[in-house]
């Protein structure tokens, strides 16, 4: 059994491999990947393995955008820490799903369920794993429904705090370790979070993560134009000393969010 790992956390892609590891079933793990990007750029190059572990929310985005921008016909088990997500609706074209932390009677139970599938498929049903656009579309939706989004930031300037609302949010950008908040204005600061995790706690309609460098805000974009090998160049405002650059896989998921 050929399976792929989609987790952005290490800790749990050490663990998945271990309890998988200890199954009753021969698993051959071919991969491991930690975001949106670097998965559809694997697929672009390689068929579908077996079966898919692949953790709802990943460094760039919720892992339904997968099937928005290539053909995935494998099952897949989805694991996440969230309960809130649309569990049921995951259930479809018997797909599973497990809950961190995960335990190993309960992944020795889907490992079983793909087996049991994989026995009874007929040449008819080939693919019928498949999540269809619509299903993909009811996913995504069902998932922002419930998400309940960082609405403000505390910032420490010495001995006092003060708050500044995700309004009044350009963007957030990583440098040698530090993550940075720069309000419209062209203010900085320093915040706790990481890119990773701010990802996960902004609201995806509000804002974007353009590179490993940078998330912003669609009103901090001042202008986008094309480069070299399909790729976009997006300018800010307030102006960065970065260039930043939208990679060729990303450009339709970010064209697909400018126009929402």
């Amino acid at each position: 059994m050929k399976v792929l790992i989609i987790e952005d956390e290490q800790f749990a892609q050490d663990e998945l491999k271990r309890l998988l590891a200890e199954t009753s079933f021969d698993v051959e793990i071919i991969d491991c990947f930690e975001s949106i990007e670097e998965t559809v750029e694997w697929y672009e190059d390689n068929e579908d393995p077996d079966l898919i572990f692949m953790d709802i929310q990943l460094s760039d985005g919720l892992s339904f955008e997968i099937f928005q921008q290539t053909a995935v016909s494998c099952p897949i088990v989805f694991t996440t820490a969230f309960e809130n997500y649309a569990i049921r609706a995951f259930k479809v074209n018997s797909i599973d799903y497990l809950l961190k932390p995960i335990e190993k009677d309960d992944l020795e139970a889907a490992l079983k369920k793909y087996a049991d599938l994989n026995d009874n498929k007929s040449e008819e049903e080939e693919g019928s794993v498949a999540l269809s656009i619509d299903q993909v579309q009811q996913l995504l939706k069902l998932s922002d429904e419930q998400r309940d989004y960082k609405k403000r930031f505390i910032i420490k300037s010495g001995d006092r705090l003060r708050h500044v609302s995700v309004e009044d949010i350009a963007y957030f950008y990583a440098e040698d370790d530090y993550t940075y908040l720069v309000s419209k204005e062209g203010a900085k600061f320093i915040i706790s979070f990481k890119l990773d995790e701010l990802v996960k706690q902004l609201d995806p309609s509000d804002f974007f993560r353009l590179s490993r460098k940078y998330i912003a805000n669609i009103h901090s974009i001042k202008l986008v134009n094309k480069y070299f090998n399909s790729r976009l160049e997006v300018i800010l405002q307030p102006e960065t000393k970065d260039q930043i650059l939208i990679s060729r896989v990303r450009v339709p998921e970010f064209l697909n969010w400018l126009e929402k």
